[in-house]
């Protein structure tokens, strides 16, 4: 989709950026259809069978974004979020826009590297410090990766391992 940030070029995006300043407008529009598309996919899965509990969501940049702003509306109980080099979109729209919080005990990880020149270290741990106000702070992790710029790296992939591993154990076919 055309980017506003991009010089209005095509590129893969979940929705406009304006701007990567704390100020800069938001894509409201663009941000819930993103999520509401998001949330008919865990939808889909669940009428497959997976229960939603079993449904970690993740991204990295705008899908990590996506995926918090997801997590904290979305009606489904789920799993996880794994947030890597993101921020919480809409973030003045909460905690009034957060569902019926049957996410506010969800794990979360989220990384970030501190050498980000687009999304900045400081956002990151500003969103980190706001997820603490909207789900159980105890479940929040944050892990700041040295020398990382906007990418990620094998240190911070252990880390996503790890964190799934704890979160969807094996389930006991007895």
């Amino acid at each position: 989709m055309p980017v506003s940030l991009n010089m209005r070029m095509s590129m893969p995006s979940w929705f406009d950026i304006h701007g990567l300043s704390p100020d800069a407008e938001e894509d409201e529009g663009g941000i819930k259809r993103a999520s509401e598309n998001i949330k008919a996919l865990i939808d889909q899965e669940v009428k497959n069978g997976i229960p939603s509990d079993r449904i970690i969501l993740g991204g990295f940049s705008q899908g990590g974004a996506l995926s918090l702003y997801t997590a904290l509306t979305t009606q489904q109980k789920l799993a996880g979020v794994v947030a890597l080099s993101c921020w919480l979109p809409l973030r003045n729209s909460f905690p009034q826009a957060s569902a019926i919080n049957v996410n506010k005990d969800i794990a979360l990880l989220q990384c970030h590297g501190d050498c980000d020149p687009l999304v900045p270290f400081m956002f990151g741990h500003q969103t980190a410090e706001k997820m603490k106000t909207l789900i159980n702070p105890a479940n929040v992790t944050f892990k700041s990766y040295r020398g990382l710029p906007h990418s990620a790296c094998p240190e911070e992939m252990v880390d996503v391992k790890r964190f799934i591993e704890k979160q969807l154990p094996p389930i006991s076919t007895e």
